[in-house]
C-alpha cells in the first residue's frame, strides 16, 4: 500500500487538498481572501484554494512529524522577515491561520489533541496538550490520496517504482 512517504509534497498536497474541498472537510473563512500568511509576505495569496493548500500541507506535516503544535507549525511556515536596513530575520507565520485550519480538522476528525497532563489551578484542574497529531481517519484519508498519486508519481519520478 501507497504511504504518503512514497508520494513527494509537490504532488501529495494538490491532490490532498482537492479531497479536502470535495468532503468539505474544511471551509474557507469569510475573512481569507484578505489576510497574509506571515509577516514576512507583503500581499495576500494569489490562488484560490490556498487555504485548501495549507491545510493540506498542515496534515501531511502533522502526520510526518507530529504531535506538533501551533507555534511550531507557524515556524515551520514562516519565512524571512525583510527588516529594511537591518539584517533579515526569521519570520513566523500567521498563527490565526494555523489554528482555524487545526481546529477546522479536528472537527472534521481528521487531527486530535495529545493530552500530556493535568495542572491543577486556582479555578480548578487545567488539561494540558502536547499538540495535535493526525487521527486514524485522517491517516486513512491521506493514504488513499497517496495511493491515487502513485502513477504520477512513477511518470514523473521512475525511480520510485522500485520502493
Amino acid at each position: 500500500m501507497t504511504t504518503l512517504y512514497d508520494i513527494p509534497a509537490e504532488m501529495l498536497n494538490p491532490a490532498l487538498a482537492a479531497r479536502l474541498a470535495t468532503e468539505k472537510a474544511v471551509e474557507t473563512p469569510d475573512w481569507a481572501e484578505f489576510v497574509k500568511t506571515g509577516v514576512s509576505r507583503e500581499r495576500p495569496p494569489s490562488q484560490d484554494n490556498w487555504w485548501f493548500l495549507r491545510s493540506a500541507a498542515i496534515m501531511r506535516k502533522l502526520a510526518r512529524e507530529g504531535p506538533m503544535g501551533v507555534t511550531h507549525l507557524s515556524q515551520a511556515y514562516g519565512g524571512r522577515k525583510d527588516n529594511g536596513a537591518a539584517p533579515n530575520t526569521p519570520g513566523v507565520a500567521s498563527r490565526h491561520i494555523i489554528r482555524t485550519a487545526l481546529q477546522q480538522l479536528e472537527a472534521s476528525g481528521l487531527v486530535e489533541k495529545v493530552p500530556t497532563r493535568t495542572v491543577e489551578t486556582e479555578e480548578g484542574p487545567v488539561q494540558l496538550y502536547a499538540g495535535r497529531r493526525i487521527t486514524a481517519a485522517g491517516h486513512k484519508m491521506i493514504d488513499a490520496v497517496a495511493h491515487e498519486c502513485r502513477p504520477a508519481a512513477e511518470e514523473n519520478y521512475p525511480g520510485l517504482s522500485k520502493y
